[in-house]
């Protein structure tokens, strides 16, 4: 890969981790676990950063998208299913026909909302690489961080239904992704920028997840 190939992966890693990607897919993971949650979710999310490399697509930057707050509002729904199960004895399954617990579709709406500073750093990183390489490229970064954490939230739901141990964890992470999503959400609604705190926070939860997991693997 040549450097700016290189930076593109850095920039999609760095999107990858950012705490309302890893507050969705560990989200969606407790909801419907699948380890594929995190895969889907770059996917449709790198779909969408591709298309607005092109430059025909620059027309989509005369729409305010990003006024109509869809990330902050799926958080918000995020927040709210994990918090209906976590104060549910046995939660019933919600309803397969919700389209919006498709990761494929809730990465995508996520990439509409045109809330990132990479996303930007993509676009002009297209001056220098065709838009479908720098897409490429961009969407391996995130599926790096996205794909590995939404196979470990599932991993842990998923043993959560044999262990006491990971019951706990699962649990605590449910708590975090709430806790997570909610600030997120409310910062965004109430116009207050978080970007300082976001790698911290991203790096935090996913640092959260990987403790959890390995607790739960531990003998009782």
């Amino acid at each position: 890969m040549t450097g700016l190939e290189l930076l593109a992966v850095a920039l999609g890693m760095r999107h990858g981790v950012d705490p309302d990607h890893l507050a969705a897919v560990d989200g969606l993971s407790r909801v419907r676990p699948s380890p594929l949650n995190g895969v889907l979710f770059a996917l449709g999310h790198g779909g969408v950063v591709t298309l607005l490399a092109f430059p025909a697509a620059s027309l989509l930057g005369r729409v305010d998208l990003e006024a109509l707050h869809l990330p902050a509002f799926l958080l918000l729904l995020v927040a709210a299913l994990n918090l209906y199960r976590l104060l549910k004895p046995t939660p019933p399954t919600p309803p397969k026909g919700l389209p919006l617990l498709n990761p494929l579709l809730l990465g995508v709406l996520f990439g509409l909302g045109f809330e990132t500073a990479s996303q930007l750093s993509a676009l002009a990183l297209s001056a220098e690489l065709s838009p479908l390489r720098l897409g490429a490229f961009f969407t391996l970064g995130m599926l790096l961080v996205d794909g590995v954490d939404g196979l470990l939230a599932s991993r842990l739901q998923n043993l959560a239904k044999d262990s006491r141990r990971a019951e706990e964890a699962s649990r605590l992470l449910g708590w975090a992704v709430v806790a997570v999503a909610l600030v997120l959400a409310l910062a965004e609604l109430g116009g207050v920028d978080l970007e300082a705190f976001a790698l911290p926070l991203g790096l935090g939860l996913f640092g959260l997840l990987v403790s959890l997991r390995l607790y739960a693997l531990r003998p009782a």
